[in-house]
């Protein structure tokens, strides 16, 4: 089954002629129904009963989430080439109709087997226009494919919390007696996660700036949440992507490689899904039934599981860069680069010997996570801190976590759990609130006490004897593709607040642009860029035929950091004029000596890579808009 969901402001129908012998009765008059998500179906031949009511089911949550009650089923069988047959497609409609009326929907249907004409207005949110597939599916497979929902996923949605600020000296103190006056963020932050609704509502401002400036976009070829990289986005990410991983080295993390689908069957993986808030992707190879990665836990933890390590060798710490993970989360809840379904996850696990231990590699790793970001881009003004522990944990364990309060020097938000549930019995995340008041987790860490003797993963301590480890889970800088959604967010904020948005120097595509006045001037502007390049400095050439004005406008469009206009004067001279994104766009005059040293200056010890497009803008292609 096929179905092309439009939540519509209206909808103005007319059966024309009859299509088929079967056509139901029907008058030739016009219909209008207002506020409506309009369901244009396709029966495919193998559609079941479970098919039809697993489309409703879906709809219906997109209705309670847009706060609409009308549908209307409109047959539509130019959606496939793969048809039921009519009496049976009719039979499917029919049940749709009367199993939407069941769940209390205000229904209504276009006539069955007829040429129609229409007129439709689509409402103007990100969300309004959503395709769906069902595939073939006996009632025992769907209810084999609701399995997949891990047992933590379902506790996470019940969960009961007593939520606190933590504060800089260490006192936690309950939510309703905190005063937020100064911390507007953090407000904002701790009414999103009580509230629990992730779902949105609008296009965040990252998706038009992802798109506009050839970053990324939704790939209509794939699932939902995977996405399309352009040469400028690829770069960005790539960049990230070398920065973490050095990151991770040099604090001592040794770098693996496992595979990204494991059998959902086998007895440690079957046990640990049920313990992780995730949803999975399944799929059958021969005789097992496989499931998609969501973190690197599962191919690091049976790796260790075959190693061989004593105490003298810990806190012994594994490294692998993700690409990809997968979570199947719910489509209302996948939008741009903030909620993926297919992500870059920087994951490092640390084995320790025991809590002590684990305490103060936790406490070493809070702080490499803040530098981690601080370098990416975003500072502790940009995110906000979320720490999660059990009452118990946390009367044990007051000095530990008054530590990490201290290193933050901010109030935290603090979710108190009566009873554990989960694997770990401490958690942090650090949490950017978008423009939209949501909130998506960068840097995180977890302190396990399950899976060392799930994976029977063991150590050789002192005396010679096998003990399980304690296991810290750590992603530096969160998801990849996050990053980027955060950096975009913040350049948004920044330009509602007067400022010109960019990126990070070192992050942007080209760093310096060079505009000659006429092509006269093109061979000494190749010369200049050529010397910048040497230096690896990004720089490419605004050659095409356009006014000067229009070139300069469109740099700035791109968010290039330095731009200089180069003629005769400038030759002669040997001082060119600079613009400098960073200082409000102002001129500044300076030699290529300068420039070049000033950039420098402010690129040291990040990854380069080259300019990832032709240097000269004429010779581009154009990848959106």
């Amino acid at each position: 089954m096929r179905i092309l969901q439009l939540h519509s402001n209206y909808i103005v129908y007319k059966p024309v002629e009859k299509e088929i012998d079967i056509a139901e009765e029907a008058e030739k008059k016009e219909n209008r129904v207002e506020e409506v998500v309009v369901l244009f179906a396709a029966i495919e031949e193998g559609d079941t009963s479970a098919s039809a009511q697993k489309a409703i089911d879906d709809t219906r949550a997109f209705l309670g989430k847009q706060k609409v009650n009308r549908i209307l089923i409109y047959p539509f069988a130019h959606l496939s080439s793969n048809l039921s047959k009519p009496s049976e497609a009719l039979k499917l409609i029919r049940e749709m109709e009367a199993y939407a009326k069941t769940k209390g929907i205000e229904t209504y249907r276009a006539p069955f087997g007829w040429n129609k004409q229409f007129t439709i207005s689509i409402k103007a949110h990100p969300l309004a226009e959503q395709s769906r597939f069902y595939a073939p599916m006996t009632a025992e497979a769907e209810a084999k494919k609701e399995e997949a929902v891990s047992e933590a996923v379902k506790a996470e949605e019940k969960l009961k919390s007593l939520w606190h600020i933590l504060q800089p000296d260490g006192k936690l103190v309950p939510i309703d007696d905190f005063s937020f006056k100064g911390h507007g963020n953090l407000e904002k932050f701790a009414k999103y996660e009580i509230a629990k609704v992730r779902a949105s509502q609008q296009m965040p401002p990252h998706v038009p700036l992802m798109k506009r400036l050839e970053i990324a976009d939704y790939e209509q070829g794939s699932d939902p949440g995977n996405i399309r990289w352009y040469p400028k986005g690829r770069l960005i990410k790539s960049l990230l992507e070398q920065y973490v991983t050095a990151r991770m080295n040099a604090y001592g993390a040794m770098e693996v490689e496992t595979p990204i689908m494991y059998d959902f069957n086998h007895p440690s993986l079957a046990d640990y899904l049920n313990r992780f808030p995730a949803r999975q992707y399944l799929l059958k190879s021969e005789d097992k039934e496989l499931f998609l990665r969501f973190a690197a836990c599962f191919g690091q933890f049976l790796m260790m599981h075959d190693a061989q390590f004593s105490y003298r060798q810990m806190p012994l710490k594994l490294y692998e860069l993700t690409r990809y993970s997968f979570r199947r989360e719910k489509s209302g809840e996948v939008v741009g680069l903030r909620r993926l379904r297919a992500f870059t996850m920087p994951d490092c696990h640390a084995f320790c010997t025991d809590l002590e231990q684990a305490k103060e590699e936790f406490k070493t790793r809070f702080s490499l996570c803040i530098s981690v970001l601080n370098d990416i881009g975003l500072s502790k003004d940009d995110y906000e801190l979320a720490i999660r522990f059990s009452k118990d944990f946390y009367e044990e364990n007051k000095a530990f976590i008054a530590d990490l309060a201290q290193i933050y020097g901010k109030p935290i938000l603090s979710e108190v759990w009566t009873e554990r549930f989960f694997y770990f019995i401490l958690k942090w995340e650090a949490n950017f609130v978008d423009n939209q008041d949501k909130a998506a987790a960068l840097s995180t860490d977890q302190i396990d006490v399950e899976n060392a003797k799930r994976y029977e993963i063991t150590y050789v301590d002192e005396k010679g004897e096998k003990q399980y480890p304690l296991i810290l889970h750590c992603s530096p800088s969160g998801a990849i593709e996050r990053c980027v959604y955060a950096l975009l967010e913040k350049a948004y904020k920044e330009q509602q607040k007067g400022e010109l948005p960019m990126l990070p120097l070192w992050l942007s595509p080209t760093q310096v642009r060079i505009i000659p006045m006429s092509d006269q001037f093109m061979e000494k502007v190749e010369e200049i860029a050529k010397q910048i390049a040497e230096h690896c400095i990004r720089v490419d050439i605004d050659d095409r035929v356009s006014t000067l004005q229009k070139r300069v406008r469109e740099a700035e469009t791109e968010w290039v950091p330095y731009v200089v206009v180069v003629g005769q004067r400038e030759l002669e001279s040997g001082v060119l004029a600079v613009r400098d994104r960073e200082n409000h766009g102002k001129v500044q005059n300076m030699t290529l000596e300068e420039l070049i040293a000033k950039i420098a200056g402010k690129i040291e010890g990040k990854p380069f890579k080259p300019l990832p497009l032709p240097l000269n803008l004429s010779k581009r292609p154009q990848f959106y808009g």
